[in-house]
């Protein structure tokens, strides 16, 4: 039961059971229009016939016909079988919705935000530019930065360590490491404070970067994020390292747009630079760069403003703030994690933007045969109320349109089994 299957298959199975904002309303309209149906039967039965002298047979039939052509199957299934069969064919495609009420604000997003690193990215960056300032030398540089790294778990360390591994460097020995949460890391080094990380973190602590300003920013104009290593006193080096984004990037972002996404933001870590050569590359609306996991929480709440529905895409884990401050989370690439399972309300199985496009329409989809089917089931229901009651409906007729609605409904809401992943 702890496996990820298992934990997949509750999901699912909770999610078909969570009720939307749909099938809420279903039930607070049924909980007042119900007693008032049975009201207006039991009033038609005794009123005509007791104060009025009319026939007391024809009255109690025409009252028990409204009594059951009232009775609509198809409303009661409008939303049901709509979230049914779009989260079990979502489900079946690797997209796990937690809920009705997910798959239905998931229908209305008008923005999305991206992280970056691993999202638009490959999140597999490599090192392009190793460059020692002074007299130290490209080694001593690359050894002072992975000793450094080597305890982080962001992707941009495990491309310096990749760089160190493959020309077989051995590493120092660190004392007293601290990882500085949007910044970088430092620790001593025989004896010396170091640091790595970005011109941030130097200027927080009074060392100069304007002399190598031109040399980042050349770096940086060709999409490459710059990390600096110093010691207290000055930077040692430079090391540049590139993240791609990710082949289909660009043609997702333009489907999104098709399905009617109206803004496409990224946020980053990254310096502003750097990102907006990404966002370019991809077609994004907007680049935010330059901050902290608290920022993109601050950046999600602005982009909410005006009761806009925002959907925030990321890891799971990082972004997990984001993920919860947004109208819809959704976390990629989480096939057996078990944190980015339990964040987010939607998860793709796989590291592919193309099930983020699939999400998108499929929820888009549902919420239309939502509308679709309450909309069919009330004017029915109107329709078959006002007949029976002057008395032209047949109790036998009202019946069989009743019970065809219902299977109308159905059919209906089995469409959504048959929408692909294009």
């Amino acid at each position: 039961e702890d496996s990820t299957l298992s934990k997949i298959v509750e999901l699912v199975e909770n999610a078909q059971m969570k009720k939307g904002n749909a099938q809420n309303f279903s039930e607070r309209f049924g909980a007042i229009y119900t007693p008032f149906m049975f009201a207006l039967a039991i009033i038609m039965a005794i009123v005509p016939p007791v104060f009025f002298g009319q026939p007391f047979d024809a009255w109690l039939y025409r009252a028990l016909v409204v009594l059951v052509v009232s009775c609509s199957c198809s409303l009661v299934l409008s939303v049901p079988i709509a979230i049914v069969a779009g989260v079990g064919n979502a489900a079946k495609n690797g997209v796990l919705v937690k809920g009705g009420i997910h798959m239905e604000t998931a229908g209305k997003v008008q923005v999305v935000a991206f992280d970056k690193t691993g999202t638009l990215t490959t999140g597999k960056p490599t090192v392009t530019d190793v460059v020692a300032l002074g007299s130290i030398s490209d080694e001593k540089l690359l050894k002072i930065a992975g000793t450094l790294e080597v305890r982080s778990e962001h992707p941009l360390a495990d491309a310096i360590l990749k760089l160190i591994s493959e020309k077989r460097l051995e590493l120092e020995t660190i004392d007293e490491f601290m990882s500085i949460t949007g910044r970088g890391a430092k620790g001593i080094i025989d004896g010396e404070h170091y640091y790595i990380g970005n011109p941030r973190l130097f200027k927080e602590i009074g060392v100069s970067v304007e002399s190598h300003i031109k040399q980042i920013e050349s770096l940086q104009n060709e999409g490459k994020t710059v990390i600096l290593v110093g010691n207290s006193k000055q930077i040692l080096g430079l090391i540049a390292v590139s993240d791609q984004p990710k082949e289909n990037a660009r043609k997702a972002i333009s489907k999104l747009k098709e399905l009617g996404i109206k803004k496409i933001v990224m946020l980053t870590g990254d310096n502003k630079v750097t990102g907006d050569a990404i966002g370019r590359a991809i077609g994004v609306d907007e680049v935010r760069a330059e901050l902290l996991p608290e920022d993109k929480i601050s950046a999600i709440k602005s982009l909410q403003q005006g009761h806009k529905t925002v959907a925030m895409v990321g890891d799971g884990v990082n972004d997990a703030p984001a993920l919860a401050q947004a109208d819809v989370g959704v976390s990629m690439g989480v096939a057996g994690t078990d944190v980015a399972l339990e964040t987010a309300d939607i998860a793709l199985m796989a590291d592919d933007l193309d099930q983020l496009v699939y999400m998108v329409k499929i929820s888009r989809k549902t919420v239309s045969v939502i509308k679709q089917n309450i909309a069919f089931s009330l004017a029915l229901v109107a329709f078959l109320v006002i007949t029976a009651l002057f008395g032209w409906m047949p109790l036998t007729t009202g019946l069989i349109i009743n019970e065809a609605s219902a299977l109308v409904i159905i059919a209906n809401g089995v469409r959504l089994l048959k929408v692909k992943q294009s």
